[in-house]
This record gives C-alpha cells, sequence and structure tokens, in this order.
C-alpha cells in the first residue's frame, strides 16, 4: 500500500474523471510538472493506485515534488523492491555498482555489514545474491533503522541504531568480509545545490559530509581495519573530484586500495582490502 500523506487539491482537477483516467492523462499532468521520464512515472503510478481518489492523491503528491519512490513507497534496487519512507535516504541506482564490485571481490561472503545503511539496500542486495550471509546494519538516524529492519528481517538481517562502528557487537571484530558504507559525501557548501527532491525530502545526515565532503569516510576508513577479516574489503562511493582524497584515507589506514569507476552509471567507489 503507497504511504499515508496528506491530501491538497488536485493541481489538475480536469485530468481525472470517476473513472480510473487513461496513461495518458496522467502523464500530460506529470509532464506539466516537469517529470522528465513523465511515461515511466505514470506507469508506476497507475499500476499502484487502485481507485481513482487514490491515483489523485499519489499524483498530486509526485506534482508537489514528493520524490517518485516516496511517493511509492518502494524503490527498485538491484531487482529488488526495497520499501522507503519519509524522511529516509532514497538508494540510488549507481550505487548498485557499489553491491557488483562487492560481490566481485568476495563472492563466498559470510559476514556483511552495511555501515550508514539508510533503507538498508545494500545489505538487502547483498544478502539476496549471497548464499545467507549473516547481515548487520547500521544508521544513526531512527527513521533510518525502523526502514532498514522492515527490508531485512525476510533475511534475518540485524539493524543497529548508532554512530557508525560503536553501534556495532564487538565479536563481529575481524570477522567482517565486506564491508559497505554509504556514508554522506556532499562537501558542507553544496548540499543547497542540490535537486529539490535530496534537499527537501531527505535527512541532512544523510547528505551532509562535511567541509570536503570526506569527514564520515576518514572516520570509516581509519577504523575499518579493527573490523575486516583478512582479506575482507571495505568499499565507499565517492565522486570523481574527491575519489584521489578518498583513496589516500583509506592507504593510511594500511589498506590496499583501487578506484573503480563506472562510466555507465557515473559511479566512483573506492575498494580497500585488508591483507
Amino acid at each position: 500500500m503507497p504511504p499515508s500523506f496528506p491530501v491538497s487539491p488536485s493541481p489538475f482537477p480536469s485530468v481525472f474523471s470517476a473513472s480510473l483516467p487513461s496513461c495518458d492523462s496522467v502523464v500530460a499532468a506529470l509532464r506539466a510538472a516537469g517529470c522528465v521520464f513523465a511515461e515511466d512515472e505514470a506507469a508506476l503510478v497507475l499500476a499502484a493506485a487502485r481507485t481513482p481518489t487514490e491515483l489523485t492523491a499519489l499524483v498530486d503528491r509526485r506534482v508537489a515534488g514528493l520524490p517518485l519512490e516516496l511517493v511509492l513507497g518502494w524503490a527498485e534496487f538491484r531487482g529488488l523492491r526495497i520499501a522507503v519512507a519519509p524522511g529516509v535516504f532514497v538508494p540510488r541506482r549507481r550505487t548498485e555498482f557499489l553491491v557488483s564490485e562487492a560481490l566481485a571481490h568476495a563472492p563466498h561472503a559470510d559476514v556483511v555489514v552495511d555501515l550508514c545503511c539508510g533503507s538498508g539496500a545494500v545489505g538487502a542486495a547483498l544478502a539476496a545474491a549471497l548464499d545467507r550471509p549473516e547481515v548487520h546494519a547500521v544508521d544513526v538516524d531512527p527513521a533510518a533503522v525502523r526502514c532498514a529492519r522492515g527490508n531485512l528481517a525476510d533475511v534475518g538481517g540485524r539493524v543497529y541504531a548508532g554512530d557508525l562502528f560503536g553501534a556495532l557487537p564487538d565479536a563481529l571484530r575481524g570477522r567482517v568480509d565486506i564491508l559497505a558504507a554509504n556514508v554522506p559525501y556532499v562537501p558542507t557548501g553544496e548540499v543547497a545545490l542540490l535537486p529539490a527532491e535530496a534537499r527537501d525530502h531527505e535527512p541532512l545526515v544523510a547528505l551532509d559530509g562535511g567541509t570536503d565532503g570526506l569527514d564520515v569516510l576518514r572516520r570509516v576508513a581509519a577504523e575499518a581495519p579493527r573490523w575486516l577479516a583478512p582479506g575482507g574489503c571495505l568499499l565507499v562511493e565517492t565522486s570523481e573530484r574527491q575519489a584521489p582524497a578518498a583513496a589516500d584515507a583509506f592507504a593510511r589506514a594500511g589498506l590496499t586500495t583501487r578506484l573503480a569507476v563506472s562510466e555507465e552509471w557515473y559511479a566512483h567507489v573506492v575498494i580497500g582490502v585488508r591483507h
């Protein structure tokens, strides 16, 4: 069921009738509101709505600028339908590249940790691809923790509320095969330049990475070797501009470091391995 949001009068009253409107009319409403992929979005919204009233409410929310994933109540990530909720960071499709790199390095991982987990999308995707791994996830935001617990329940994932490694059980030290940390990496001065969908609807703690965007990344890199198993890997997404400094932080922590780049997704992932 789509999430519940306050319903305001529709800015496109002429689009809707007593019966479920056509795809063309929904496309027209979304396109008029500036939705670039109006046809794709219309198909998803129509599939989610069960009544004309519900469809009107869904379109109104999207037209008002609510991210499509929050309108629907879910985001697609590596073929999974990940539940999302207001105030929770929406997983980006480019982060699928981080998951692919993790699986390429550790295809038989037994212990996975998803730091700064948000909705738990990365942990869920790794769990789906691996053979019943032990999955742990952490976020400092209570809304994210609640959302991740729902998304990881079916795979037995354990989700902790707290600040990075401080929330994890000590028993995990030296046992982690994949440590995925989708840390915030937007420089503080650039948060205001983000698209409104992120700036207005996602938690600042999931976006703001400090003066140069690497504050949290440096903390994660410095402590990661104490948690990784021999041969275990730390993976962090960053920007092209920040990648050299991020790789340097990994190297300073004693990790064997490389940068993986996807031109298709414009994704940059720094990978560090403990030896």
